[in-house]
């Protein structure tokens, strides 16, 4: 192939009266991530698709910026601006940017293969593009966080029933009186502390006290969060807005909405025939919502009430880099990115096989995932008014945890301290006397195994 662009490249030559090929003229676009500034030299997407194709045919190139900024429309004039404006001038050879291929184009302009498949999609900030719920009630905390209080809720119930069983304080004589706290008991009295209210029967144990006080403080601060987060939520400027396609867009009025000036998508919305997209379009005129560029869009996109229409492979760049924002599902009018150059121009065979083959060779691939990287992944908004999530809360998780164990070793403590106390009166091993008050708490009922009827059985 690098012969036969060779020959191509001298024949060009020879026709125009020049010893050797001429350097081809690429024009290009600042848009990141395809083509950017560093120092004094570009880097990019573009950049480097324009490098692999040169090394495939062997030809040289020089790049520019265009001179005007923009993709290429056509003027009401017939004149066509920008890129496609300046190889049909014959000011450039090749146009590398993510330029897309209409049949428009393609009537002035050679369009190669494209190099990247994309489509029309939208770009806004996520609260607004969160979907309602009939249990919005459960939003202020993530499913994580709802997991987390029901486990706390099941240790602590079983903790006070285990408090209530081991303490001696909870009962006079173990092999004689019922104990009042149950399981039932237990779930009963902290589900009243939740509704802040005191359901009994109560804790008389220290032990007990102290993992209700942890409890009541975990039940009062975790309120006191949701309460404040759901106040949030109701409150927010855009808690009835949901956007998640572009028949919602097209059917409210309170978001703003808008795409590039003179871009393909606006040309697309302009002719369509569907019904949707003719009021899309038809909004954008009546309020002159259009943006100069994408980062501009991008810019009025975070700062909320406003969805940016463009490019979906380009929105999913911005979605990575800003992790407030997010793109809608919908995408439309499938399309692709090529290289343009004037009409009958040698090389574009040889630029679309040059493309198919990077393709198939997964180069384009790499080269997409080098220049769409990432930061949002594990990320969280500093400042997003979202649901709460377990680590949040974590130190209040660690209090209940460190009341539920001082609880229990308090509650052990209390019963070793009365074992020791038999244990000396009745010059038993303290080990066997406290086995013997635990085998009492929960051994099965009507059982004695007391050292007082052990000697009356022995007599």
């Amino acid at each position: 192939m690098r012969a036969l662009t060779a020959l191509l490249l001298c024949a060009t030559a020879l026709l125009t009266g020049t010893a050797e090929p001429k350097e081809l003229t690429v024009t290009t676009i600042k848009q990141d991530p395809y083509t950017m500034s560093r120092d004094s030299e570009l880097e990019g997407y573009c950049i480097d698709l324009i490098s692999e194709l040169a090394k495939k045919l062997g030809f040289k190139y020089n790049i520019q910026l265009v001179k005007d900024g923009r993709y290429g429309t056509l003027t009401e004039s017939g004149n066509w601006t920008g890129l496609i404006g300046e190889v049909t001038r014959g000011e450039a050879d090749l146009a590398v940017a993510p330029l897309t291929l209409t049949a428009t184009r393609e009537q002035v302009v050679e369009m190669t293969t494209p190099f990247m498949q994309t489509g029309i999609s939208f770009l806004l900030r996520k609260d607004l593009a969160s979907e309602e719920s009939n249990f919005s009630f459960l939003t202020p905390f993530s499913s994580d966080m709802w997991v987390g209080m029901l486990i706390a809720f099941l240790l602590t119930g079983l903790c006070i029933f285990l408090v209530a069983r081991i303490s001696p304080c909870e009962w006079a004589e173990p092999e004689t009186d019922e104990n009042s706290f149950t399981l039932l008991h237990s779930f009963w009295y902290i589900t009243g502390a939740l509704a802040l209210q005191g359901a009994g029967p109560h804790p008389k144990s220290l032990s007990g006290r102290v993992i209700s006080a942890a409890w009541w403080v975990f039940a009062v601060l975790l309120l006191a969060c949701y309460f404040a987060n759901f106040n949030s939520m109701l409150n927010s400027d855009t808690k009835h807005i949901t956007i998640n396609s572009f028949e919602d867009l097209a059917n409210q009025d309170v978001i703003e909405y808008g795409t590039v000036n003179g871009g393909s998508t606006m040309s697309f919305f302009k002719n369509s025939k569907n019904p949707t997209y003719r009021r899309i379009y038809q909004h954008m005129e009546r309020w002159k919502s259009y943006v100069p560029s994408m980062e501009e869009g991008v810019r009025r996109a975070q700062e909320g009430n406003y969805a940016f229409i463009g490019e979906a492979v380009s929105l999913d760049l911005a979605v990575g880099r800003y992790c407030k924002l997010t793109r809608a599902q919908d995408v439309i009018a499938m399309r692709g990115y090529s290289i343009a150059a004037p009409l009958g121009f040698p090389l574009v065979k040889n630029l679309t096989v040059a493309i198919l083959q990077l393709s198939e060779s997964g180069e384009l691939t790499y080269l997409r995932d080098k220049w769409w990287p990432s930061s949002c992944i594990g990320a969280e908004g500093a400042h997003d008014s979202g649901p709460l999530q377990p680590h949040s809360l974590r130190g209040l998780f660690l209090l209940l945890g460190l009341g539920l164990g001082l609880g229990l070793l308090m509650a052990l403590l209390e019963l070793a301290s009365k074992a020791r106390s038999q244990a000396k009166d009745n010059k038993k091993s303290c080990c066997s006397v406290l086995a013997v008050e635990l085998s009492r708490r929960f051994g099965s009922s009507g059982e004695s195994t007391s050292p007082e009827a052990s000697d009356k059985n022995k007599a």
